[in-house]
């Protein structure tokens, strides 16, 4: 028996071998969301709005708000409300484009540099610990696998 099979107590065999690799890679998603949630929650950020102040650490100067988006790991419908409770808090500013007002950018300020800066050190922490067993090789391979599987996603239909 597989070991999800076990883990959810699924009584019958997976009906495809693709049926399988999608529920283990969903099954671990979960579980790394889990833990990921519990970190970013003591430091009162949700993983969306991790996510969005690495992205514009990372950039340096302002970005535009659907820039932003664009570069997230997970999709965010509701940008325009997470970067303005990323603004409310402080850590980041939002500031009209100058050559066209319809298009705001965001930057992130010494507010959310320190706070991101807290969490560097339990982030790669949190890395080590849920992947950092597995060999370089085995991490090249399976990030090469993931993309494979990832590079099909826009092209299918139902």
């Amino acid at each position: 028996m597989a070991r999800l099979e076990q883990e959810t107590k699924k009584k019958k065999p997976f009906d495809l071998p693709s049926q399988e690799v999608v529920l283990n890679v969903l099954r671990s998603n979960e579980l790394f969301q889990h833990r990921f949630g519990q970190l970013f929650r003591e430091f009162g950020l949700t993983q969306p709005q991790y996510n969005a102040l690495r992205i514009l650490r990372g950039e340096g100067g302002p970005l535009p708000c659907l820039e932003v988006a664009s570069r997230m790991i997970a999709v965010v419908p509701a940008i325009t409300r997470l970067l303005d409770k990323l603004n409310a808090r402080g850590l980041i500013t939002k500031l009209q484009d100058d050559k066209d007002r319809r298009v705001w950018n965001a930057k992130i300020t010494p507010k959310g540099l320190e706070l991101l800066a807290k969490l560097d050190a339990p982030i790669r922490d949190m890395y080590r610990a849920l992947c950092g067993h597995l060999t370089k090789s085995e991490s090249k391979q399976l990030v090469s696998l993931l993309e494979k599987a990832r590079d099909r996603v826009s092209s299918v239909t139902l």
